[in-house]
């Protein structure tokens, strides 16, 4: 089967701590899963399938590789390396937070790794499209913009077309509309989310990106996944994957029409 031309990034579903934190941290296990796009590397999981698959193995508790290194502490609890989860959990041992240089050692090691692998993969000519590729809660967080709210199923973002034209971005959420059978108003387009630092830093520079965001009701829920052992169905994650195969091969049977790919 012919590899299709898209590069699949997965930067928040990682769940490993740096060497150099272990014996910093207090965060829990419960908090640390609650603060992470729990399974997204298993539901995003494409390899062969397309072009670049990069999966970011770090806890985004540690080092969010979404985040701009303009956001570093103190200034920022939410940014590149944070000081408390999403759900305002301490994640460190009282004095025992990153210093200056530790930050910098976790941005080079960890950090720029990843980008570097990112834009090693755009290189490739055979690529024409990219997607970020995340999970959201089911009701936004506190540090979250739509704090409280219900989210949709499905949301795309493409940074109010900085990152991707929305003519494209429209026909993905066509895809994810068909394979799931969602209803139109369950997969949204930019609402809540616009495109994290990733989409919006290499978007249509000059190739396309689009974020994606799954609401975790969707494998989370009390029929696939116990809270008590963090333990999930394997076979829920399993055609969660399946489906997401389907989509792209059906959005990208929409997407060369239009971008004149070749068969």
């Amino acid at each position: 089967m012919k590899k299709l031309p898209f590069l699949i990034s997965i930067p928040h579903g990682g769940t490993q701590t740096p060497d150099e934190l272990i014996s910093s941290v207090s965060i829990t296990a419960r908090d640390l899963f609650d603060d992470s796009d729990s399974f997204t590397q298993e539901i995003y999981d494409v390899p062969g399938h397309v072009e670049s698959l990069l999966k970011f193995n770090i806890a985004r508790a540690f080092v969010d590789a979404s985040r701009s290194t303009d956001m570093l502490p103190p200034e920022f609890t939410d940014g590149l390396v944070k000081s408390a989860t999403c759900y305002n959990k301490p994640i460190y041992k009282t004095g025992k937070q990153p210093d200056k240089k530790m930050t910098g050692l976790l941005i080079q090691k960890y950090y720029e790794d990843y980008h570097q692998k990112i834009r090693e993969a755009l290189k490739n000519p055979n690529i024409e499209l990219a997607m970020d590729c995340h999970s959201m809660a089911e009701i936004a967080p506190d540090v979250a913009p739509d704090s409280g709210n219900e989210r949709p199923l499905i949301n795309l973002g493409d940074a109010e077309r900085k990152a991707c034209d929305t003519s494209i971005t429209i026909l993905l959420k066509q895809s994810f509309i068909e394979v799931f059978g969602f209803d139109e108003d369950e997969v949204t387009i930019n609402d809540p989310f616009k495109g994290g630092f990733i989409t919006r830093n290499y978007g249509n520079k000059p190739k396309p990106w689009i974020q994606i965001e799954m609401n975790r009701k969707l494998y989370l829920s009390k029929e696939f996944f116990d809270y008590e052992s963090l333990k999930i169905k394997e076979s829920r994650l399993n055609e969660l994957n399946e489906k997401f195969k389907e989509v792209l091969n059906n959005f990208y049977d929409k997407f060369r029409t239009i971008n004149h790919s070749k068969p």
